[in-house]
């Protein structure tokens, strides 16, 4: 499970957050991105960006939460509307091929190691349908970033190795795209 300090819990589990998720970060996140009839959530956390997707994708929505009290919340908040499975994004419980999108938002950070990571890459690439994209964005790394994460997991995901990490993982190329103190990704499944 990543851990998360007090602050940084209160901060994600805001109103204020929610409001920023869905009036700016997915839109720029998935700006000219095809979930399909199938898609995927990985780390969903406290479900800000559930509730938008819910309301987005454009067929059924899945979500893939690692933390068991997270997952149950979010299972109470969207039974029969959203698929919420426990689990972990490393060893996904679900069939090759089953999903035309996989879709992770400010949660790749809190994967414990760059192995880690690029498994669930390995992962994501997995469960995708040919041509299906893997799309997200997670923070750059920096002073404030690093402040709002004393006490967590935190390890932030270079940008500029992302493209090779994900080719790596099985992937076409990839779209890294910089944007203030974050970034946005998106490859697709060849």
């Amino acid at each position: 499970m990543a851990s998360m300090n007090r602050i940084h819990q209160w901060i994600c589990s805001s109103d204020r957050w929610a409001r920023g998720v869905e009036q700016n970060l997915l839109p720029w996140a998935l700006d000219g991105v095809e979930l399909g009839a199938e898609t995927l959530e990985i780390g969903p956390g406290y479900g800000a960006t559930t509730r938008v997707l819910a309301r987005r994708a454009p067929g059924h929505l899945s979500v893939l939460e690692v933390d068991a009290e997270y997952a149950k919340k979010l299972q109470d908040a969207y039974a029969g509307q959203v698929d919420v499975v426990h689990g972990d994004g490393t060893s996904m419980p679900f069939p090759d091929g089953g999903f035309d999108a996989v879709v992770c938002f400010t949660m790749l950070h809190h994967v414990p190691s760059p192995e880690r990571q690029d498994r669930l890459f390995a992962e994501a690439r997995r469960v995708l349908r040919p041509g299906g994209v893997f799309a997200g964005c997670d923070g750059c790394a920096g002073t404030a970033f690093r402040l709002l994460h004393l006490g967590d997991t935190y390890v932030p995901v270079p940008p500029e190795t992302l493209p090779r990490r994900l080719r790596a993982a099985g992937f076409g190329p990839a779209e890294v795209t910089l944007g203030k103190g974050r970034f946005r990704f998106r490859a697709a499944r060849a």
